[in-house]
């Protein structure tokens, strides 16, 4: 088992540097490249490479290109002090996240629930910085008694809201989906879905609360500040697909430009979602 996980870690390694080969437009200085967590296994396997590796980039989505425009327009302040006052914040939840096979960029999702403070709470009792409602909290385990309310401890509720978001995740295969079902419940997604006739967040969105898709694309518009460009994270599974076919169509062309020693078409693993963490570094996360 050990030998086949080493043998995946290498060979997303080589995908990567690939990538890089095709993408890279000017030399940066070489830094630390991280593939921590492959879920198609129990075990969690590390390997570090001196390459600098990039993305294809991802771009705004036409029919939410106004709505981040004109929130950034007038929360772009907001977000940057957010950023300033929480920057070890930002890191450990994103540590907590990503460690949970959930993509760093879901942090964007509680700064727009609660601007990541504690004490944050809602007219209808959600609390902390996911919002989590008490129901919803106890059932994933978080202590809401008397004195003490577990929504309210960074990494207790962190690790309870990625393991609310995996739930999520394993229904819907969309992580815009996700932040709506987050925001409004999974079982109003649903309805939106069947009502609809689709399940591409651009299509079912009428159907959903206007709070629901203004989250959504809050968190979108936030993702966008930070990263200054998109991820998996901010497109419909539709819009995801034909990205990785993208990147699947690019690796293949260069493989076999390759001499031996590179993997065959027919061979090539290629079922990851791939996420930007920070500048010099990508997180992999591999996903059956």
């Amino acid at each position: 088992m050990k030998t086949t996980l080493c043998k995946q870690v290498a060979l997303l390694s080589m995908l990567l540097l690939l990538i890089n080969q095709v993408n890279a437009k000017t030399p940066r200085a070489s830094s630390e490249l991280l593939l921590p967590y492959l879920l198609t296994d129990s075990l969690i396997a590390k390997t570090t490479s001196t390459i600098h590796s990039t993305a294809v980039p991802v771009t705004l989505q036409t029919p939410v290109r106004r709505f981040v425009e004109q929130y950034l327009e007038e929360h772009a302040d907001m977000l940057e002090t957010i950023k300033f006052n929480n920057s070890s914040r930002f890191k450990t939840i994103q540590s907590i996240l990503v460690k949970r096979g959930i993509p760093a960029e879901l942090l964007y999702l509680a700064v727009i629930e609660s601007k990541l403070k504690n004490t944050a709470t809602s007219g209808v009792g959600a609390a902390g910085i996911w919002q989590l409602m008490p129901v919803t909290a106890r059932s994933l385990g978080l202590k809401v008694q008397g004195k003490t309310d577990e929504r309210r401890y960074v990494y207790q509720s962190s690790v309870a809201a990625a393991n609310y978001l995996n739930e999520l995740y394993k229904q819907f295969d969309d992580w815009l989906l996700v932040v709506a079902a987050y925001n409004c419940g999974a079982g109003n997604v649903y309805k939106a879905i069947r009502l609809s006739g689709s399940r591409e967040f651009w299509k079912l969105q009428r159907f959903l609360p206007t709070e629901t898709r203004n989250h959504v694309k809050r968190f979108i518009a936030t993702h966008f500040y930070y990263e200054e460009k998109g991820s998996l994270v901010t497109l419909t599974k539709t819009e995801r697909n034909k990205y990785l076919a993208s990147l699947k169509e690019i690796i293949i062309e260069n493989t076999e430009n390759k001499t031996e020693g590179y993997p065959a078409q027919g061979k090539i693993f290629f079922n990851w979602v791939l996420v930007v963490h920070e500048e010099g570094e990508l997180i992999l996360v591999a996903r059956k």
